[in-house]
Order: C-alpha cells, then structure tokens, then sequence
C-alpha cells in the first residue's frame, strides 16, 4: 500500500490544492477505471466526428452482402436438404417392405416346416408299433420336440411403465425393465416347481435353451422376443402353490414394489406348448493316432481313447443382473 499522500517538495506551499500533484495509487485507479482512457477517447471522437459518408455506407455495404451470402448458403442447404428427402423417405420405405416380406416368408417357412413335422410324425407313427410310437411321443414330450397339452400356470412379466416426464428411473433394484436373468430365474424355478414343459413367448425351451441378452434385446435360443414377457409352464396341480413360495416368485414381487414392474400369476386349463426346433445334432469321431505306439503294462497297442472336448456351453454374459 502507498502512503499518505504529499505534496511535491519543490511547489510552493502557497499554491491551491488544485495545482498539488499526489502519487498514483494503482490498485485503486484499476478497479475505479478498468478501462483503458485511450478507448474512451476514441469513442467521444466518434461522437463528436461521426465518420465521413463513404465509411458508414461501405460498412452498411458490407452487412448487406454478409446477410445476403448467409441466406443463399441457408437457402442452399434448405433446397439440397428438400431435394434428398424423397430419396431418404423411399429408401426407409423400401426397408420397411423389405422386412415385412421377409417376416413373412419365415411365417410362411416356419408353418411348412410345422406341417411336415406333423406329416413325419404320422408317416413314423404308421411304421411303428403302438407301444413303441407311444414311448417315441413321452420322451420328445419330455425332450420338448414334441407338442404337449395340459393345465398348468403363466407368469406374465412387463416393464415398468414411464414416469409422468417421459423418464423412466431406478431404484435399488435395479432398472425398471424386465432383464434376462429375471426370466432365467422364473424359468428355473418353474421347473424346480414340478414343471413338465415351459416356453416363454411360445419359444419352447429344452435342455439346451439359452436366455440370453444382447443390448436391450433378450434371445431365447437366439430368438429376440419382446414384452410383455409370458412364460407358460405345464405341470401338477400344486405348480403356483410351489411357484409363489419360490425364491424368483419373492424377487418379483420385490422388484414390483421397488421398481414398478409388472408381475401376474395365473393358472390356465388347457394349455397348448407348441414344440421347440430340431436341435442341430453333433456327431461324435474318434481320434486316431498317426501311428501306433506301445503302451505301458496292461495297455493295449495301439490304442487311443477319445479326449474330452471343451464345454460347448458358453459363459453367461456380464451385466444385467440385479
């Protein structure tokens, strides 16, 4: 900080304090006057000597071609955007027609192939014995390649409808969808109820299914299928009792408490599982050495036993779970 301020040595001390000159204190005259007086000085000239005529309309000259070259760029791209248009909306509408018909080329493939399933069925009925078709119908019944019909019990399960402001929030139990592990556990518990067959949106499972996520979307042996989620289970008459004690019975309806979601149980006379697809069939061959080699002691030569092959089930992916 600067001292108090004096008076130059040299001036008299009869003069006015007009004529005193005092030290600057800078800090002070920064925050005062933050900007710089050559500045103000420009703009009283102008003020008080506006510019000459050939300055001000060459500066209105020049805001005329800016705003006219603005406008011819925007009504440019106005124009290319109109004109790509139709050719955007004609190729999502071909898009569009080209996976309808596709969707109805797979129904249409899908119900030959179920009409041939039922034409292999009675020609294999007709060559074989009574006793033995009869046993054939039990184990695919069991297996899930055959069509059975029962009482039993559906699970319904939907996501949490949106807030009022379009969002749709969680809380401590996880997103207010329904994920794949919750119908992994439904399905694993109706089975641990006593269920004979189940299929989830009418996809049969069998011992080989998979419930699977790939983004958003949930597979079901590597079919997408979209909610509301339905998992029909056929079985003994005590299969709800022995569902809604089940752990994923209670985890539903926590999560319809925490989250929102939507979870019904109800049984259903006369219920209809359609049967799952062929299953692609591996065929096992045996490893045959190059050349034979002596075995040790109570070996025999020659000989080679197969070597156990790697899991062909893959590890559930991470992620999704509550």
């Amino acid at each position: 900080m600067t001292g108090p301020l004096r008076s130059r040595p040299d001036a008299p001390q009869g003069d006015s304090p007009a004529s005193r000159v005092y030290a600057p204190d800078f800090l002070t005259e920064l925050f005062r006057n933050p900007l710089d007086p050559g500045y103000a000085d420009a703009a009283a000239r102008r003020r008080d000597t506006p510019p000459s005529g050939w300055r001000g309309r060459s500066a209105r000259s020049v805001s005329v071609v800016v705003l006219v070259a603005l406008g011819f760029l925007f009504a440019v791209a106005y124009r290319q955007t109109m004109a790509e248009e139709p050719g955007r909306s004609k190729a999502r509408a071909d898009l569009v027609a080209q996976i309808k018909e596709r969707e109805a080329e797979t129904d249409e493939m899908a119900a030959r192939a179920d009409r041939l399933r039922e034409e292999v069925g009675r020609q294999r009925d007709a060559a074989l014995s009574g006793s033995q078709a009869s046993r054939l119908r039990r184990l695919e019944a069991g297996t899930g390649l055959g069509r059975v019909r029962g009482d039993g019990v559906v699970v319904r399960l939907a996501d949490a409808p949106p807030k009022g402001d379009g969002s749709v929030t969680g809380s401590e139990g996880g997103p207010p969808r329904v994920l794949y592990t919750d119908l992994q556990k439904v399905a694993n518990d109706l089975w641990a109820a006593g269920a004979e067959a189940v299929a989830i949106n009418g996809q049969r499972l069998t011992a080989t299914s998979t419930i699977r996520s790939a983004g958003a979307a949930i597979l079901v042996d590597f079919r997408p299928v979209t909610g509301p989620y339905e998992v029909s289970a056929i079985g003994p008459g005590s299969l709800r009792d022995r569902f809604d004690d089940s752990r994923a019975a209670f985890l539903m309806r926590e999560l319809v408490n925490s989250v929102g979601l939507s979870f019904q149980v109800r049984e259903v006379e006369d219920l209809t599982l359609p049967a799952a697809p062929e299953p692609r069939l591996r065929y096992a061959e045996p490893s045959v050495s190059p050349s034979p080699s002596a075995s040790g002691s109570g070996g025999v030569e020659g000989s080679s036993g197969p070597e156990p092959s790697g899991s062909a089930s893959s590890p559930s992916p991470s992620g999704g779970g509550r």
